[in-house]
C-alpha cells in the first residue's frame, strides 16, 4: 500500500513538473543598440507585445537596447554562437562580412519611399536573406529606420560641398566614407552611440546620423546646424540564432513571422512622423536647419554618388551590380 501511494505521488510530482515545463514561456531576448527614446525602440515594443498576443503568452520577448546584452558590433557573433536568440543591426554594420547589404547606402540611390515600401517583399530583400543565411543567422524582419540624413556641425552649417573641405566627421563605414572624403572631409567610423562623446570633445566636427536620432540623442545640445538630405536609406534587420528558431513549433514560427511582417508594415508610418516631428523638435531646440533643395540635392549627387557604387562593386566583385540591378528594380 505504501509502496503503491508513494508510486502514485512520484507520478503526479512528475506530472507537475511537466505541466509546469510546458507552462514556461519560450524566451526571445532581442540585443540591439538603441536607446529608449529612438522610434526603434516603439517598433520592437509593438512587436514584442504582438507576438505575445498571437502566442497566447508562449513567446516572452525581452527587449534589451542601449547595448545591454552586447556591443553592437558583437550582436551578430552572439547570435550566431547563440548566446542570445535575436538582435538588431543596421544593415551597413555587416561591412566587408556582407558588402552587398550597404547597397542602400550609396547616396541619392534609394530614398523614394514608395520604393522603399517594396522593399520587404523584393528580391533584392530575399537576396540579401540568402547572404544571411549563409552567415549562420536567420533574417527575420527588416524595419525601415531613415531616409533623411542631417549632417550636424558646430561652426558652421554644411549647405555647400567645399564645405566640408578639412572638416571631421562621423563616417559610417569604409564604402559609404568615401562620398564623403571625395568632397574634402576627414572621416571616423564609428557606432551611433559613441557619436554624442565625440562631438562634445572635438575629436569631430560633424555628425551624420538620422534625424530622428539627432534629436533623440539630444545632438542639439552640443550641435548648432544641420542640414537635412535624402541621403540613403538604413534598415535595422532582426536576425535570429537557426538552432533557436528550428526548436519552436512550426506554429511558433509562423506567428512570430507574422508579427514580424507586421512590424515591417508599421515601421513606415512610424518612421515617416518620427522624422516630421524630429525636424519641428530640432528647431524648437535651437538648431538652426537647411532643408536640401533639389538643385543642392543633384549637386550633392554628381560628386558623391560614383565614389561609393566604385568602392561598392569593388568590395562586392561577385554579386555588387547584381544587387544594385536588384535595387534598381523596385
Amino acid at each position: 500500500m505504501i509502496r503503491r501511494f508513494v508510486a502514485s505521488m512520484a507520478a503526479l510530482a512528475c506530472a507537475a513538473c511537466a505541466a509546469a515545463a510546458l507552462a514556461q514561456p519560450i524566451v526571445m531576448r532581442i540585443s540591439h543598440q538603441v536607446p529608449p527614446a529612438h522610434h526603434l525602440s516603439k517598433m520592437l515594443a509593438g512587436f514584442a507585445a504582438d507576438v505575445k498576443a498571437r502566442t497566447h503568452g508562449q513567446v516572452d520577448v525581452q527587449l534589451f537596447g542601449s547595448e545591454q546584452l552586447a556591443k553592437a558590433g558583437e550582436n551578430f557573433p552572439q547570435v550566431a554562437r547563440g548566446n542570445i536568440e535575436a538582435a538588431l543591426s543596421v544593415n551597413f554594420q555587416w561591412g566587408t562580412t556582407i558588402p552587398e547589404m550597404s547597397v542602400t547606402l550609396i547616396p541619392y540611390a534609394m530614398t523614394d519611399l514608395e520604393r522603399i515600401k517594396r522593399f520587404p517583399k523584393s528580391e533584392l530583400r530575399h537576396f540579401l536573406d540568402q547572404k544571411l543565411e549563409q552567415r549562420g543567422v536567420h533574417s527575420l524582419a527588416w524595419l525601415y529606420i531613415t531616409r533623411e540624413t542631417i549632417f550636424t556641425s558646430g561652426k558652421k552649417p554644411l549647405v555647400t560641398l567645399d564645405d566640408f573641405k578639412g572638416v571631421k566627421i562621423r563616417g559610417l563605414n569604409s564604402l559609404t566614407d568615401h562620398a564623403l572624403t571625395a568632397v574634402g572631409a576627414a572621416t571616423s567610423a564609428m557606432p551611433g552611440s559613441e557619436v554624442y562623446q565625440a562631438l562634445q570633445s572635438g575629436v569631430l566636427d560633424a555628425g551624420l546620423t538620422d534625424l530622428s536620432a539627432a534629436y533623440s540623442r539630444k545632438y542639439y545640445d552640443i550641435q548648432k546646424y544641420g542640414t537635412v538630405a535624402p541621403y540613403f536609406t538604413i534598415f535595422f534587420h532582426m536576425y535570429v540564432n537557426p538552432a533557436w528558431w528550428a526548436k519552436l513549433s512550426p506554429e511558433n514560427r509562423q506567428t512570430i513571422e507574422a508579427a514580424a511582417a507586421k512590424a515591417e508594415q508599421d515601421a513606415f508610418p512610424i518612421t515617416e512622423a518620427t522624422a516630421a516631428d524630429a525636424l519641428t523638435q530640432l528647431r524648437a531646440k535651437g538648431m538652426v536647419l537647411h532643408v536640401q533643395t533639389p538643385q543642392e540635392e543633384a549637386t550633392w549627387k554628381a560628386a558623391m554618388q560614383k565614389p561609393v557604387i566604385d568602392a561598392f562593386l569593388k568590395s562586392a566583385p561577385q554579386d555588387g551590380q547584381k544587387t544594385i540591378d536588384l535595387m534598381k528594380a523596385l
